[in-house]
């Protein structure tokens, strides 16, 4: 399965405002849309972090390097990309005139931390800090964005190392996460063997049974990743199993 690991980072939208609190903004109140300023991904397990932005590439050229990676991906790793990083590059493929992606299945660590855990705080940085996993990279603040929409080549260098430690610090934390994600893709879909459906890997143990109200199901613990699976084929049947990718 290739896993894609991806962050970006957009421009605000630009609008004529009266006030500064409790504004009710008009379309007709908009002067630009917000835009990717610029995105990073890499492989999960390969060491070449890709990056690319509006201040080296025209935005046709700078949004052909994502469409290509996501239309490799098998799956997407992000945070909180569910409802802003896909729906964003999504809005610029459209409006640039790219046909969709191939499609892909997406893991949004953000809702893991939000489903599984309750930190005081679920923004990456806090959970990664919390977790000794490290920290994202320190800026300062919106003027970075400001000054790299005015093509600041200093801002940009920052921006492009901020970019690229958010894509590093969310492969620590997937790895972290990985036993806890429950709907995770299937590796053993991909691979047509019986492995543990998180992360692959063909070490694992039985561990008793998973139970429902009329069947009883082998359960097996990953050595690797620690995480829990089970048969998705009753023990009363005689076909060989096949994992499935079931929380216990």
């Amino acid at each position: 399965m290739k896993i894609l690991l991806l962050d970006i980072e957009t421009a605000p939208n630009l609008a004529y405002v009266w006030g500064l609190f409790k504004q009710n903004i008009s379309t007709a109140a908009i002067e630009s849309s917000g835009y990717v300023l610029c995105w990073s991904a890499k492989w999960l397990g390969e060491k070449k972090v890709h990056f690319a932005s509006v201040q080296n590439h025209k935005a046709p050229a700078m949004l052909h390097g994502i469409h290509r990676l996501l239309d490799q991906a098998d799956a997407v790793v992000h945070y909180y990309g569910t409802n802003f990083d896909i729906p964003t590059l999504n809005k610029e493929f459209v409006s640039h005139g790219f046909n969709p992606p191939s499609p892909y299945k997406q893991i949004d660590l953000c809702n893991i931390v939000k489903a599984e855990f309750r930190f005081p705080s679920n923004k990456l940085d806090y959970v990664s800090q919390a977790l000794g996993l490290g920290a994202k990279t320190r800026h300062p603040g919106f003027e970075m964005w400001v000054k790299c929409m005015r093509g600041d080549k200093q801002a940009w260098k920052i921006m492009e190392k901020y970019n690229r430690q958010d894509t590093a610090l969310l492969e620590t934390l997937y790895h972290r996460l990985q036993p806890w994600i429950r709907s995770h893709p299937n590796h053993a879909t991909f691979e047509g063997s019986p492995m543990c459906p998180k992360c692959g890997s063909e070490e694992y143990q039985q561990r008793g049974y998973a139970y429902t109200m009329m069947m009883r199901y082998a359960r097996y613990q990953c050595k690797k990743c620690h995480g829990w699976f089970r048969s998705n084929k009753s023990q009363k049947r005689g076909n060989e199993e096949r994992m499935a990718n079931i929380g216990s």
